[in-house]
């Protein structure tokens, strides 16, 4: 069993209440989180095989896309738990269970880094975009190792490189520029700290995965017009979503309009076309790769 600590982390505890305060605009947001993040569902279910009888454990869930994927996966018999350390996220995943009717689905308020499960406990652990939010991610890898079953998989996402992620990367670049203090700030886990394959490939052999690989997956970001790009990035980006919305009339406007004009490249009579990458890595039990 996981030990929780009980000595309070004031940055953890930032992170949970900042999470947690943007739970309502992700909620907001669905229709285009499921619809962005499908391609990246697919290739973690393709890679991580389901199967009928297998309970699965998806970690940082937010909204819940691939626990909910891959509940009819695991059916009859299997199990699927969704769940987050920001309970307000959980809330969401839950409404959704119920509104598709999944009986053998149910959400959980997990942390990560100290995941409350027996050891030996889950078939398949799936984390989209959520590893690279951590304080410590080898802590949060050895633990998914903990929970693994012999011949359990893993599959993780997250971001690719900043610069070739321009649609968010230029909003922390332009934040930077306008404000004159590093954004994201030093210390503070953000969407590109696991961003070089060769590290996040580091992080999950460091915690004793077996067979791991990490590929690269296309997600390109679109939107019809730089407004619906602005505002919606401005909205879902945990770290900077309050900064923002706390800026003066004046300001916000001023760096709306910086950053509207260094997007203006990706500009398209469409609409926005801008690139993305995600990084896909897998990985088995140790006990797996021993058979």
């Amino acid at each position: 069993m996981s030990t929780v600590t009980t000595t309070p982390d004031p940055l953890r505890a930032q992170l949970q209440q900042m999470w947690s305060g943007v739970a309502g605009a992700w909620a907001a947001h669905l229709a285009y989180i499921d619809a962005r993040g499908q391609h990246i569902t697919d290739r973690m279910l393709e890679l991580s095989r389901p199967r009928p009888g297998e309970r699965v454990l998806e970690l940082a869930c937010g909204t819940g896309g691939p626990g909910l994927d891959a509940a009819p996966l695991v059916a009859p018999g299997g199990e699927v738990v969704i769940s987050d350390f920001a309970a307000e996220m959980t809330a969401i995943a839950a409404k959704r269970i119920a509104e598709l009717g999944l009986p053998n689905a149910s959400t959980r308020v997990l942390d990560l880094e100290h995941i409350d499960e027996p050891d030996g406990s889950y078939d398949v652990v799936l984390c989209r975009e959520g590893l690279m939010l951590v304080p410590d991610p080898v802590r949060a890898a050895r633990e998914i190792r903990r929970i693994l079953r012999p011949g359990g998989r893993v599959v993780i996402s997250v971001w690719g490189p900043r610069e070739r992620n321009p649609w968010l990367g230029v909003v922390f670049d332009t934040v930077t520029e306008q404000l004159g203090v590093p954004t994201p700030p030093p210390g503070i886990p953000h969407p590109f700290s696991l961003g070089d394959a060769g590290e996040l490939h580091e992080v999950l052999a460091t915690a004793g995965l077996a067979r791991v690989e990490v590929g690269e997956l296309s997600t390109p970001y679109r939107a019809a017009s730089t407004d619906e790009w602005w505002e919606r990035t401005a909205a879902l980006a945990g770290p900077l979503a309050r900064k923002l919305a706390a800026l003066p009339d004046d300001a916000a406007r001023a760096l709306r309009q910086r950053a509207a004009e260094a997007i203006g490249a990706y500009r398209t009579p469409a609409g926005l076309d801008i690139p993305g990458v995600c990084l896909v890595a897998s990985a088995v039990s140790p006990e797996a790769a021993a058979q």
